[in-house]
């Protein structure tokens, strides 16, 4: 999406006031994510991330601040945000919440060049992120079911025609994937979003971060694993090398359940509804996202869901391995 706040030479002396910076020389956009807008900065000799919320307000920005600082003390190779000099993790620029964070290098995957080794890899961070996540009281999602059915509400009023028209299917289809899931399963703190463009990787091959927690929340961990099979194991098609070196990344750190293994079908499904509705919410009904349309293309997680369909539950837990 394009940068949606605009930072100046007064907003620069400002964060380097609070943070104890040498002067900041360069604070450039950068034209990547769909919530927040983003900046290079360079202080001197340090490279710097500049977060500015546009979403979140300050104390749920202070929460999720906080969050990745014990998450990274756990281990978690996720970047924790700099304190002020006053020991705060959060600012406030332009009347919105912002964060600064050091900055990592690394590249994305493109879904052609992704392979078996790292799919285990993020299944293994993944399951880390869930192992010392144990603890936190992580807040409601805002992906639930009911949340989802008023997305669709809104598709119908206000959607397209061919859009308005996937609105009485998709609403039976949320019914019933919903009904099927259950609730007794493992959870906590969840990622929710772990996609390509939220992992960084190092010239070694091993992950230098994740990003993004903006959408983590408490879900159940098969979900969670599933979304992120979903988002890293298909091209024009379910990759079952892939989605099998995930799942046995994941159960090495984390074993999971059997009551989770027999639910990775319903799970799956329930997620390849969610980014099916949100896709057409967030992209397919706005205009100016900045993102490629063909990356954030609802029809593709519409694909996931019927070959999900297709495979079954003795399908979908064959393709995980699990």
């Amino acid at each position: 999406m394009a940068v949606l706040t605009r930072v100046d030479e007064k907003d620069a002396e400002v964060l380097a006031a609070r943070y104890g910076l040498p002067a900041i020389e360069r604070i450039d956009p950068i034209p990547a994510g769909s919530v927040n807008s983003n900046f290079a900065v360079r202080a001197g000799e340090r490279q710097l991330f500049l977060r500015i919320y546009e979403e979140r307000d300050l104390a749920g920005a202070q929460r999720e601040a906080a969050l990745l600082e014990r998450l990274a003390g756990a281990g978690v190779p996720t970047p924790a945000p700099l304190p002020m000099r006053d020991g705060r993790l959060v600012s406030s620029l332009r009347g919105k919440a912002a964060a600064v964070f050091p900055w990592r290098s690394g590249r994305m995957r493109c879904q052609a060049s992704v392979t078996p080794e790292d799919a285990r890899r993020v299944g293994e961070a993944l399951a880390r992120v869930h192992v010392a996540g144990g603890p936190e009281e992580a807040e409601e999602g805002r992906f639930r079911a009911e949340d989802l059915a008023l997305r669709l509400d809104r598709i119908a009023r206000e959607g397209e025609p061919v859009l308005a028209a996937a609105v009485p299917e998709l609403r039976d289809e949320l019914k019933r994937a919903h009904g099927a899931r259950d609730r007794s399963l493992p959870g906590g703190l969840t990622h929710g979003d772990l996609f390509r463009d939220n992992v960084l990787w190092a010239e070694s091959g091993e992950i230098s971060a994740l990003l993004d927690f903006e959408s983590a929340c408490a879900g159940t961990y098969a979900y969670d694993l599933m979304v992120t099979v979903l988002a890293w194991c298909v091209g024009d098609d379910v990759d079952p090398v892939l989605a099998r070196a995930m799942g046995s990344g994941y159960d090495a750190v984390r074993p999971l359940r059997e009551s989770e293994r027999r639910a990775l079908a319903a799970e799956a499904t329930f997620a390849a509804l969610r980014f099916t509705i949100t896709r057409i919410t967030d992209f397919a009904m706005r205009t100016n996202t900045g993102a490629p349309q063909h990356m954030k293309d609802w029809r593709r997680f519409r694909m996931r869901f019927l070959k999900l369909q297709s495979l079954g539950h003795d399908g979908v837990r064959r393709l995980v391995g699990l």
